[in-house]
């Protein structure tokens, strides 16, 4: 690795604007790679750094470049939960099909750690399919209920993907649907949702 391609990785890390302007200005590789893989967009959406991010989606950096753990700058806003970075990243092409190690599109682990916002914006304002299914057999409404905590959060994850038209039948790789684990789980009012939803999909298909 060269020293302008050290200094772009450095600052893009640090969230440093100004040495990331430096360097690219001096020649350093907008696809540089460190240890694990990571470009400079990547370590700059790791760490929500919108001014490095912008500087270098401007200068034509890829946000589906993977490192090592298959996490590119695109799935980790799924991560962070980050509005502004995920619009940010639009204009430069994400790929929305792009899956992490476990087979999830971005929309499964922002459903998991319960960014509500985020699960809303993305929902909003891509075709993301909001009925992916990972590797585990799960979508972004069994991550929510299987891996969230029953809260505020996670129940508004649910609502606002059932409102996007996510399938509240669609079970996993066992056949246990979405109510079935909200119920097992004692988490009430997702429950009630989901059956509500549920019903209201079987009511609809009968018709």
């Amino acid at each position: 690795m060269n020293a302008h391609d050290r200094l772009l990785l450095d600052g893009a890390r640090r969230g440093d604007a100004t040495a990331v302007g430096t360097a690219l200005a001096a020649g350093a590789a907008v696809e540089a790679r460190d240890e694990e893989l990571r470009t400079p967009l990547l370590l700059a959406v790791l760490g929500d750094h919108l001014a490095v991010a912008e500087l270098l989606v401007a200068a034509g950096a890829d946000p589906n470049a993977p490192d090592s753990r298959e996490d590119s700058p695109w799935l980790v806003t799924g991560v962070t939960g980050s509005m502004r970075m995920m619009r940010l990243l639009l204009p430069a092409g994400p790929d929305l099909k792009q899956c992490n190690r476990f087979g999830g599109i971005s929309l499964i682990p922002a459903a998991e750690r319960g960014h509500t916002a985020y699960v809303r914006a993305v929902l909003a304002e891509t075709d993301i399919d909001a009925d992916h299914v990972n590797r585990l057999g799960w979508t972004a409404l069994l991550e929510a209920v299987i891996l969230g905590d029953g809260g505020p959060r996670h129940e508004e994850v649910v609502a606002a993907l059932l409102a996007a038209g996510a399938d509240p039948l669609l079970p996993d790789h066992e056949g246990v649907t979405p109510y079935e684990h909200a119920a097992r789980r004692g988490f009430d009012g997702m429950a009630r949702a989901l059956k509500a939803a549920a019903a209201g999909t079987e009511d609809g298909a009968g018709r």
